[in-house]
């Protein structure tokens, strides 16, 4: 049996307020080319098809586009992630299973399968931990305990099926020891962001879904990671999609390269060193972050880099000698913090001591209440 695997589409979604739609649609062309010349006989994806709950229009057509090309080529098995609504993305599920795309959305169907031939795929959306839990029959907060609950609702039903008969999870989360990178919404608030790999422990292959980089976590699992970039903390990323052979013993993979339609390049130093520098060439045509160590901000230093470098998206001043006070400023104390941390820092700054516990409840009851409203509608 193989597999294409992939996730993190993130459709709708720009790179610092450029659009990405029309390189999207260009690397779900490249998609359906890859599987049809794979000859796979399924193809995964683990969570993220939109980068958010209510994604554009154009962002819904792409998608729709996209999954009625590959069911052409293979049976599509899809969960929903972190950014996407469970129920829009679920919209129709039964209906469309006839037409060989089977989107997982719904907590209570954890533990039904997918059947190709002799292989069980079972999909885990998702988990928002205080939306899972009452679903799962779960007390305990937390990613890993709804993680567990519905893990034990695959082992049951994979116990009840003949000998020899082979698995496969999608699942939605952030496995301990993954590399993470800036471009992933944080999934601390509702219990632990991580949750270890033996969560997954009896199954043949874990198709993950969340984090950026492609990566392997354990002998089993893999994140796919996003089909472009959108972060700077992944210009060294090697974005691609995985080709999954299983067969009885640890799956074999390959790495398929997605194409690179527009590279990233970060770039130090005093302005007319960085417009003169002809090591610079390469960066001509990629998207750019520059840092201007320039002792006097220059005057129109933006307009000036972009004329070098026409895609030039992200400017920052860091002049040199200033070392010792930079390490001391307000964003190099906040840079790092999540949403959570960053509430109980300006609670610290304002009145000289962090919140108490019954005033942290507050503040993560009030963090988590959108996510709660996102994950239910």
């Amino acid at each position: 049996m193989r597999f294409l695997h992939t996730a993190d589409w993130h459709l709708g979604r720009s790179f610092h307020g450029a659009s990405l739609m029309d390189a999207q649609a260009r690397w779900t062309d490249w998609l359906l080319v890859t599987a049809r010349e794979a000859k796979v006989d399924a193809i995964l994806v683990s969570g993220d098809v939109y980068d958010r709950a209510l994604p554009p229009v154009d962002a819904v057509r792409l998608a729709s586009e996209t999954l009625a090309r590959l069911v052409e080529v293979a049976p599509v098995v899809l969960i929903s992630g972190n950014h996407d609504s469970p129920t829009r993305l679920g919209f129709g599920a039964e209906l469309f299973a006839r037409s060989g795309l089977h989107v997982t959305t719904d907590v209570a169907r954890v533990g039904a399968p997918v059947l190709l031939g002799d292989t069980a795929v079972y999909g885990i959306p998702y988990l928002e931990p205080d939306v899972a839990r009452p679903l799962l029959d779960v007390e305990d907060r937390g990613h890993g305990p709804v993680l567990d609950a519905a893990m034990a609702r695959i082992r049951a039903d994979l116990a009840d099926r003949a000998a020899g008969t082979r698995s496969v999870v999608l699942a939605h989360a952030f496995v301990a020891g993954g590399e993470a990178s800036e471009s992933e919404r944080d999934l601390a608030v509702g219990g632990a962001a991580s949750v270890p790999a033996s969560v997954f422990a009896g199954v043949d292959y874990v198709a993950l879904g969340h984090l950026h980089a492609p990566q392997r976590v354990g002998e089993r699992g893999r994140y796919a990671g996003s089909p472009l970039a959108f972060s700077f903390s992944e210009a060294r990323h090697r974005k691609s999609v995985a080709l999954v052979d299983l067969g009885t013993g640890i799956p074999e993979v390959e790495l398929v390269a997605c194409p690179v339609e527009r590279g990233l390049a970060i770039l130090r130093g005093p302005l007319e060193a960085l417009l003169a520098d002809p090591a610079h060439a390469a960066a001509e045509a990629a998207w750019v972050q520059v840092t201007l160590t320039d002792a006097v901000r220059p005057v129109e230093a933006m307009a000036r880099v972009r004329d070098r470098f026409p895609h030039a998206v992200v400017l920052s001043f860091e002049p040199e000698g200033a070392a010792a006070l930079a390490e001391n400023s307000y964003a190099v104390r906040l840079r790092g913090l999540d949403d959570r941390q960053l509430a109980a820092a300006f609670v610290e700054d304002v009145r000289g001591e962090g919140p108490s516990d019954a005033e942290q409840a507050l503040l993560d009851e009030a963090f988590l209440a959108p996510r709660v409203a996102e994950a239910v509608r």
